[in-house]
């Protein structure tokens, strides 16, 4: 068969097409234990009967209506998410980048109400926040810029997890009007800042009145062992922007705003087509359930903690690992080199990783991993890993 896809994805030589909790079977009948949820979507693993059921109890009924009418499993999703952030108000949408794209539109408004003739964003190198013109000019990463210049101007960038550097900004930039960074950088390779970052930000942003919005996309609905990310610390963002596991695979994202920062937006100021309907909602509210009834991210965030452990106690000897690094279920092991060919190596082995930033092996498996299975998946990835030093021993 001939491939009518736009060559946007090298794909890897495998189909799935089922999958039960933290595992895929492929075309062939083959079982793949996976430490990707389809990057940090499935948090709930595959297949979910809760999620499932909502799904096709609510496929049976309505799909979509469009926003020009109420929706109110819509507004229970909104009061829910609101309800566990600390937040005011909830804008739904269909996928990371456009919650971020929200976000940076919101920015932009509050500083022209504030005055401001041309609002800027502080960023951070490493950054990710999405694929449209505005987010990819937000994001840290000039690999994914290249070529699609000129990028969206608005954007003063400085290092990851460094407080002194926004300061400075603050002396020189009067038009600064927000702050945009991830509480662990995910696509940067599973970065987790100092602990006073985001009370630091948090400080700063109350100082100057700018917002800070947290891009919680890869670390929330409970990846890091709470259910957001900033709930490891005693502040609350003015914006927080969420997708991937809200949805555990359906497509949905949000934006999130309290105070100040809810009320920027009007009818007009944004819109979407497909944002909220109530397929997706229906989802979404499974999804909060079962993390909540079940009391998932604390259990994930035990089990991740000696999963972490062991990665630690069996690689410290390796010479080629640089450091190993976690938030709950987010696992980033350095390299000293370029280690990709991993992916496909794991593949043979029926385990499913990623690599990210060029030698990171990044791991988002499923939160509600068995123990049994956590064991496994350090064991294999363990293997791969002392596999590959030794090649390279060898080879020397």
């Amino acid at each position: 068969m001939s491939n009518r896809l736009m060559d946007t994805y090298a794909p890897l030589p495998v189909s799935f097409e089922r999958g039960e909790g933290a595992w895929l079977w492929d075309t062939e009948g083959n079982r793949y234990l996976d430490a990707v949820s389809g990057i940090a979507v499935c948090n709930l693993g595959h297949a979910h009967p809760a999620v499932s059921e909502a799904v096709c109890q609510q496929a049976e009924k309505l799909l979509h209506t469009s926003n020009l009418y109420h929706i109110p499993l819509q507004q229970a999703l909104a009061e829910s998410l609101t309800r566990l952030a600390g937040m005011d108000k909830a804008f739904f949408c269909n996928s990371g980048a456009e919650a971020n794209e929200a976000a940076i539109k919101l920015a932009r408004l509050y500083g022209h109400q504030r005055g401001v003739k041309t609002p800027t964003i502080i960023v951070t190198d490493g950054s990710f926040h999405g694929r449209t013109l505005a987010t990819l000019s937000a994001t840290g990463n000039r690999r994914i810029q290249a070529g699609f210049e000129p990028l969206v101007r608005g954007f003063v960038r400085v290092e990851y997890s460094d407080l002194e550097a926004i300061r400075n900004v603050a002396k020189n930039d009067p038009d600064v009007v927000a702050v945009l960074v991830e509480p662990v950088q995910g696509e940067g390779g599973v970065r987790v800042p100092d602990d006073d970052y985001l009370p630091g930000l948090r400080q700063l942003c109350d100082e100057q009145e700018w917002l800070l919005m947290l891009d919680e996309v890869q670390t929330g609905m409970g990846r890091t062992g709470k259910m957001f990310a900033f709930q490891h610390t005693a502040i609350v963002p003015d914006v927080m922007t969420l997708a991937k596991g809200l949805g555990n695979g359906l497509p949905i994202g949000a934006c999130l705003a309290r105070g100040k920062a809810a009320e920027v937006f009007q009818p007009g100021s944004h819109a979407t087509t497909f944002g909220g309907n109530p397929l997706v909602c229906s989802g979404a509210l499974a999804v909060i359930r079962t993390l909540e009834t079940e009391g998932i991210p604390s259990r994930a965030a035990g089990l991740a903690t000696r999963m972490l452990e062991r990665f630690r106690e069996t690689l410290a000897d390796l010479p080629h690992v640089r450091e190993i690094r976690g938030k709950g279920m987010m696992f980033g092991l350095e390299l000293d080199r370029p280690c990709g060919e991993l992916v496909a190596k794991a593949l043979e082995a029926r385990l499913l990783i990623n690599v990210t930033a060029g030698n990171v092996i990044r791991l988002l498996p499923p939160l509600i991993l068995s123990e049994t299975e956590a064991d496994e998946l350090v064991d294999r990835v363990c293997r791969l890993i002392e596999a590959f030093s030794s090649l390279d021993s060898e080879a020397a």
